[in-house]
């Protein structure tokens, strides 16, 4: 599962640099970050953050009453009938009413980069409509302990969208992309078609609503959908004061935000995407002792590889952006404009990968009133926090401190419930582990500092090979380190994987 995401956020990232050797890290390219990331963003709202959030713990528990699978087959039509019922009409709407919502998301003072918005925003909108199916019946696969094919499933997009751009670029220019992304969403879809249909699941449409398994989730969706994706809200509340700074500024957001999600995606994702399906299955037979055990394991998962992502990209951040995206038409400017947002993001990387965690343990248990109030003090926080961070020298990277500074303090209030609601929460468990990651990542980081240090007068600008050559032994050792220092000091969860993956290689 951790291969299949890796492949999807490299994919991305093979992209995104494609994206910026041809058209730069600033005006046309602002454009294309900030336009793209309203329908990315919404089918997370609409799919991927609150629908399957909610549809999965209720599909979870049908699977578990009805063995016989026509309850959950029932749920699934009325999900996919659902979806069209409301992105339909959104889509149509987005179409006509374009201008206004450019306007509104977009603060560009340059009139050419608001009218290019809303021309591109017009070609790429429908996207939203194939990628939340494509995400339904990612949810369903994954409530039937299916996860290899949907996790590979945007491997499909990003191949589409590289192919468009070489296509298309010298006719198109910016929108070069746009077939490809509407071919990607449509290729997300027909790609888990198989797997959907194998586990005795159709596309049959389905109007009747009035069953009560959909409407426990019409109950839970209305509160997911203003609480599970609050680092959407927030991304996109980003854009739209990066927007009104310096040129520049919203490119060097989504282009930080595609490093962040590298880590994030494949550690949270990852080990959401797994224990959310068994969580609700053990909230659904009341095993408390379970629930216990699986929110112990995420937690302390999420802990030991995402502390380390964050101390690299601190140390390391800026040359990894100029060895991957420092090309044709993106510039040292650009590098350094990204760095600072990367830096500003990874800050919470932890907390806002721990938050995700902490909202699935409550959202397995049906409970969506503490997130809901969590998540909207969060947001209240950041969008505070942004309006000063982002009139200080920080300026565009205030932004980015801003979202880190309220998840981790969100993070805080989050546990605190969770220790209510599970008693124990294995506390002394977790900090122990905390204390065990803080001594191992002092130790990498002098590493890390030292390697830096006697090797400054080697490292050139921009991408080259020797650089390319020296990230990796940097990567290395810091890798090294990590894992020696997290075996010497006891991490159980890291001694089960190293055993079980032994194992594996043992048995082939």
């Amino acid at each position: 599962m951790l291969l299949c995401t890796l492949a999807t956020r490299l994919f991305g990232l093979v992209r995104n640099a494609i994206i910026n050797a041809i058209f730069g890290g600033a005006g046309h390219a602002d454009v294309w970050h900030l336009v793209f990331m309203i329908p990315n963003n919404l089918r997370k709202l609409f799919a991927e953050g609150a629908l399957s959030s909610a549809f999965i713990p209720v599909l979870s528990s049908s699977i578990i009453k009805d063995p016989d699978g026509e309850s959950s087959r029932k749920i699934s039509r009325n999900i996919l009938t659902f979806q069209l019922i409301i992105l339909v009409p959104v889509v149509l709407l987005g179409l006509v009413f374009a201008r206004p919502v450019i306007n509104v998301l977009a603060l560009f003072s340059d009139p050419e980069k608001v009218n290019l918005s809303i021309n591109l925003f017009r070609f790429i909108f429908p996207y939203i409509l194939f990628v939340s199916i494509s995400a339904a019946l990612m949810g369903v696969l994954n409530a039937k302990n299916v996860f290899v094919p949907p996790a590979l499933s945007p491997l499909l997009f990003s191949i589409t969208v590289i192919s468009s751009i070489f296509i298309f670029n010298k006719d198109l220019g910016i929108f070069a992309m746009a077939p490809g992304i509407i071919c990607g969403g449509i290729a997300q879809v027909l790609f888990q078609l198989p797997w959907f249909f194998k586990k005795g699941y159709d596309l049959k449409l389905d109007f009747s609503f009035r069953n009560e398994y959909f409407k426990q989730i019409l109950t839970l969706w209305l509160p997911i959908l203003a609480a599970s994706s609050i680092f959407t809200i927030n991304q996109q509340i980003a854009m739209v004061f990066a927007s009104s700074l310096e040129n520049g500024s919203t490119s060097a957001i989504g282009n930080a935000l595609v490093f962040f999600q590298l880590p994030f995606g494949m550690i949270t994702a990852s080990i959401t995407t797994v224990l959310f399906p068994r969580m609700s299955r053990q909230a659904a037979v009341e095993d408390k002792s379970g629930l216990l055990s699986s929110f112990t394991y995420g937690i302390n998962f999420v802990l030991i590889f995402l502390v380390p992502a964050t101390l690299g990209y601190i140390f390391l951040g800026k040359q990894i952006i100029a060895l991957i995206f420092e090309r044709g038409n993106f510039s040292p400017l650009h590098t350094e404009m990204t760095y600072k947002v990367l830096t500003g993001y990874s800050y919470g990387l932890f907390g806002l990968g721990a938050f995700t965690f902490c909202q699935r343990f409550f959202y397995s248990l049906k409970n969506f009133t503490i997130p809901l109030f969590i998540s909207t003090a969060i947001v209240i926080l950041d969008v505070l926090l942004s309006l000063w961070l982002k009139e200080t020298p920080l300026r565009v990277m205030g932004l980015a401190v801003a979202n880190s500074a309220a998840f981790s303090l969100g993070l805080v209030v989050m546990f605190f419930f969770v220790y209510r609601k599970l008693g124990s929460a294995n506390l002394g468990v977790i900090l122990g582990n905390m204390l065990k990651v803080g001594i191992s990542m002092l130790l990498m980081t002098g590493g890390l500092l030292s390697y830096l240090y006697f090797t400054k007068s080697m490292w050139t600008t921009g991408s080259s090979l020797i650089n390319g050559i020296l990230i990796l032994i940097a990567v290395f050792i810091a890798l090294g380190i990590t894992c020696c220092m997290y075996y010497i000091t006891g991490i159980k969860l890291f001694k089960d994987l190293i055993r079980e993956r032994l194992f594996k290689l043992w048995k082939k």
